[in-house]
């Protein structure tokens, strides 16, 4: 076998964009006709409400003239009433168009952004807090939903009214209609360059926010701890420091939006003021008729609120496209380990394992494993023990592919793990950790979890093989009771069973066991044990034992020091090596039991 790393060239491509704009735009485009027929009924409606105002005008000239009899006035009314009856329709067909398409996509985000961020390695996990992660999905939906709604209804309108009544002033004053134009154009440039500066400070404030609100869900998640330590009153203080830290942020991210209106207004009373003088200047000299007075200050006003409406949503999206920055800086970064494509199909097998030349080290450069090769037998039960550090953990989570090699290859059934999908290779697993993770669900779920697909009689069975079957059937709801956030209302000993009972139903060739009794009291520990014992018959099972009873019937075991194996050989060959490791472990362990 000769040793290899998969190339990233062969790996699936990534498919969350690390940028803001990029991510908005792969959501529109997914949805092109429903955000495109969004746009064009939003700006339609826009156009409507400005030929409401040329309506007028029109009317009010008819108004004007001397012979009243001879006036069309019915004309302009019509008109009038006609842009208004379809700009509210316009808008209500808007608001049901975007309310499918807005919320439609959001939900897309959310999806796709938990598909990606369960991709990521397990020391990605390990290196961020969990509520952080699940509140950045959160705060990602609702900034972009935030984003789409203030450019629907609070940033397209405002730039149709604009460009609409420059069109208009065109056909009045085309001074005016580039006067206009002018003012926008220094308001904007304005807005623009307070948002720039400004976006350091709103990325701080929701880099901040998530980074508080993490903070706090692991106050919660551990509140037992803060309890048994009389720790109310510190976490308090502690909290409320990082509150401080938020709401200062938060000021400054504020008032930095407040400034941003102060500009806005100033420039706007300039443009209205100005607007509306020359417009009553050209009235005098006979250049414009009084509709074109009143347009002209109808116009004036609806841009004057439209813009601040306007200034306030960019800033306002500026502040939410940071917040999208920023979680998308922590989920969205390429994952570690990646499936190859094309994935070949997982052939079956007994499920023999094969180390060949394996070097693995942590990102901070410590070397765990250094060309470590090893074959385990199809159907071989294999013991893993020795010192912290050993790499006995490290072993098991390659052979999930929880993480990737820097050289050497791991087979199983005479694949390389790194040419199967991930999901493909995991479901010839069956893992039974120390501590069983179980949902806030009940306990039906929770087992069928294992093999989703299981009627109810093969969860029973499942049940009665790990000897949980009768402590499930005495609870007041049997298989319904909910189980509490990670089994909290379970003991340990019945969440372990639940867990065997869930390795049981998927039924896998290989079984891991990692210290899977080592935090059972003895009597537990005994009755898991005839339910591993079932379990791993017929299976290749590799387990890091910490009570070397676990091994005690095992094939094989395997005494790790420093990354390299110092003993291989049955339980009973190593217990008759004086002073070799494994032996010297056991007297130890026997004195101790003793001792009890």
């Amino acid at each position: 076998m000769t040793p290899q790393t998969m190339t990233p060239q062969t790996m699936t491509p990534e498919t969350i964009p690390s940028r803001p704009a990029a991510f908005l735009m792969h959501y529109m485009r997914r949805r092109p006709w429903q955000f495109g027929g969004l746009f064009t009924t939003i700006v339609t409606a826009a156009v409507c409400a400005v030929a409401v105002q040329y309506a007028m005008k029109l009317l009010i000239d008819a108004m004007a003239s001397p012979d009243r009899q001879a006036a069309d006035v019915w004309t302009p009314l019509g008109l009038f009433l006609g842009f208004i009856a379809t700009e509210n329709v316009l808008w209500r067909l808007g608001g049901w168009l975007g309310c499918r398409t807005v919320l439609a996509t959001g939900v897309d985000m959310r999806l796709d952004l938990f598909q990606h961020l369960t991709g990521h390695s397990m020391r990605y996990f390990s290196e961020h807090l969990a509520g952080s992660l699940g509140n950045r999905i959160a705060s990602t939906e609702t900034a972009a939903t935030s984003i789409f709604r203030t450019l629907t209804w609070n940033i397209v309108p405002p730039c149709t009214d604009f460009l609409g009544a420059v069109v208009v002033l065109l056909t009045i004053h085309w001074g005016m209609a580039v006067a206009l134009v002018f003012f926008a154009a220094v308001v904007a440039g304005a807005i623009v360059y307070l948002g720039q500066r400004g976006r350091a400070v709103h990325h701080a404030f929701a880099d901040q926010t998530a980074r508080t609100n993490g903070e706090l869900v692991d106050v919660v998640s551990n509140v037992w701890t803060v309890k048994a330590f009389s720790a109310r009153g510190r976490e308090r203080e502690r909290l409320a420091r990082a509150f401080g830290v938020e709401a200062g942020a938060h000021r400054r991210s504020w008032m930095h939006l407040e400034k941003t209106r102060v500009v806005h207004d100033a420039c706007l009373w300039v443009m209205a003021g100005s607007m509306l003088l020359w417009a009553l200047l050209l009235w005098q000299s006979g250049s414009i008729t009084t509709g074109d007075v009143v347009i002209v200050s109808a116009l004036t006003f609806r841009i004057l609120h439209g813009s601040r409406d306007l200034a306030f949503a960019l800033v306002s999206a500026t502040q939410q496209y940071s917040a999208i920055a920023e979680s998308l800086r922590v989920i969205a970064r390429p994952h570690d380990v990646l499936d190859p494509v094309p994935a070949l199909p997982a052939v079956p097998g007994g499920g023999t394992i094969a180390f060949d030349e394996v070097t693995y080290r942590y990102p901070e450069g410590r070397r765990v494993l250094d060309r470590f090769t090893l074959t385990i037998p199809a159907g071989q039960k294999v013991g893993l023990v020795g010192p912290s550090g050993a790499g006995k953990s490290t072993i098991i989570s390659l052979i999930q592919r929880l993480d990737d090699v820097q050289r050497g290859t791991i087979l199983i059934d005479g694949q390389p793990i790194t040419a199967l999908a991930q999901d493909e290779l995991r479901a010839k697993i069956a893992v039974v950790p120390q501590d069983i993770a179980l949902f806030h669900r009940n306990i039906l779920e929770n087992i069928r979890y294992g093999r989703p697909d299981a009627t109810d009689e093969e969860v029973f069975e499942a049940a009665r093989h790990a000897f949980c079957d009768g402590f499930i059937r005495q609870l007041p709801e049997g298989y319904g009771t909910m189980v509490g956030e990670r089994g909290v209302r379970l003991s340990g000993g019945q969440r372990q069973r639940l867990g065997i009972a869930r390795a049981f139903l998927k039924n896998a060739p290989i079984l891991i066991l990692d210290e899977a009794t080592s935090a059972l009291d003895t009597q537990s520990e005994k009755e898991i044990q005839l339910a591993l014992a079932d379990l791993a018959r017929g299976r290749t099972v590799v387990a890091v034992a910490h009570r070397l009873s676990t091994v005690s019937t095992f094939d094989r075991v395997l005494v790790l020091v420093d990354g390299r194996i110092a003993e291989d050989g049955s339980p009973s060959e190593l217990r008759r090596r004086r002073g070799g490791m494994f032996n010297t472990l056991w007297q130890i362990q026997a004195e101790g039991f003793a001792a009890e």
